[in-house]
């Protein structure tokens, strides 16, 4: 089996720098797709309370036979419970579905803009740890002044910070932020939403080295030591994405796959996101 490479975060906690991703996975097909991924070899799952796919995440992981602890699994914390009490209490509801207490827990948005702190959401996210709820906590679209913050009120490093990054976006302020106060960087959609799949640059690369463009810009990721868990449920490219390890890019690769970044957002901007759900 592929020997996935392993980050050490926070607490002496290591992850998979290879998980899945189930964003936008419907909960119905949930349960087969994190099955399947299993089978394939996948040790990482990424969820959250938002995508309101966790029950499909622990349907699978209890019909697996793996052991809890041979699967790293990551859920964020819903914009709509950013209170105290409201993020102990969803917590708890995030391990009962899950089956078990969390690997890694995140707030998923800062929210600077609306009327509750994200300090406060900080405080709870390390008393939930402290419960035993999570074994890390982290966040996730974090900018660098909101991570200076929490940490000089609290004292708290997160564990990770799970944030854009693709080669249209390299985000290099906050991945040298992060790097330099011990934060794992998780790059969440890796590929751009696809934009990336056609590019010269990075089709040139994977012709040279005879990969799809998938690989080599999921590849490109795990070269610069960004923790990434691409999306799919077709077999085949879950297969395929799960095949990074065999070969490797140059360094000349690396850098011209940077150069490619344009500051492009795939997703909302951090500074002004406000959703709440209903």
């Amino acid at each position: 089996m592929t020997t996935v490479p392993q980050i050490r975060i926070a607490d002496g906690v290591t992850i998979p720098q290879l998980g899945f991703g189930v964003y936008q996975v419907p909960p119905e097909e949930t349960r087969d797709a994190v099955s399947m991924a299993l089978e394939v070899g996948y040790r990482h799952i990424d969820t959250a309370q938002m995508y309101g796919n966790e029950q499909g995440v622990g349907d699978a992981l209890k019909d697996s036979g793996l052991s809890r602890d041979e699967v790293f699994v990551t859920s964020k914390l819903n914009n709509g419970f950013h209170r105290r009490d409201d993020a102990l209490r969803a917590a708890e509801a995030s391990v009962e579905r899950l089956g078990g207490p969390m690997d890694l827990f995140l707030i998923h948005w800062p929210l600077p803009t609306i009327d509750v702190d994200y300090l406060e959401t900080w405080q709870a996210m390390i008393e939930i740890r402290d419960a035993g709820l999570t074994r890390a906590i982290g966040v996730s679209n974090f900018q660098v002044p909101h991570l200076e913050r929490i940490i000089a009120e609290t004292g708290v490093k997160p564990a990770v910070n799970q944030i854009e990054v693709h080669p249209y976006l390299t985000n290099e302020t906050v991945r040298a932020y992060n790097a330099a106060q011990g934060i794992a960087t998780e790059a969440w959609s890796p590929i751009a939403q696809g934009q990336v799949l056609g590019d010269p640059t990075i089709s040139a690369i994977a012709e040279r080295v005879g990969r799809t463009t998938a690989q080599v810009t999921l590849r490109w990721h795990i070269q610069r030591g960004d923790i990434v868990f691409p999306k799919s449920v077709t077999r085949s490219r879950v297969e395929e994405n799960f095949r990074l390890f065999d070969f490797e890019l140059t360094d000349d690769d690396i850098q011209a796959i940077a150069a490619l970044n344009k500051d492009h957002r795939t997703g909302p901007d951090p500074d002004t996101f406000a959703y709440i759900p209903a």
